[in-house]
């Protein structure tokens, strides 16, 4: 959790930073906005892994259905793996 918050706190402050440099940048912008994109986005990731641990933990899947479901968020993620 902290690794993911590190990483979405310095993609924007990169983004942020370029779009000072130039002010109306577009492009400054652009990084800035994907950046929180995929900050949000890898957030997401992580709070459906902790769900998904939650409920196997309290016996609502078995081992296979676990395992298939973590293996999607695990696909769809760049920092899950």
């Amino acid at each position: 959790m902290k690794r993911l918050i590190l990483i979405a706190a310095l993609a924007a402050s990169a983004g942020l930073t370029a779009g000072c440099e130039h002010p109306g940048s577009a492009a400054g912008g652009a990084v800035g906005g994907a950046a929180l994109g995929v900050g949000a986005y890898e957030y997401n990731a992580h709070r459906q892994m902790q769900q998904l641990d939650a409920d196997y933990r309290a016996g609502k899947m078995n081992r296979k259905e676990y395992e298939i479901r973590k293996d999607q968020i695990e696909k769809g993620s760049l920092f899950q793996r």
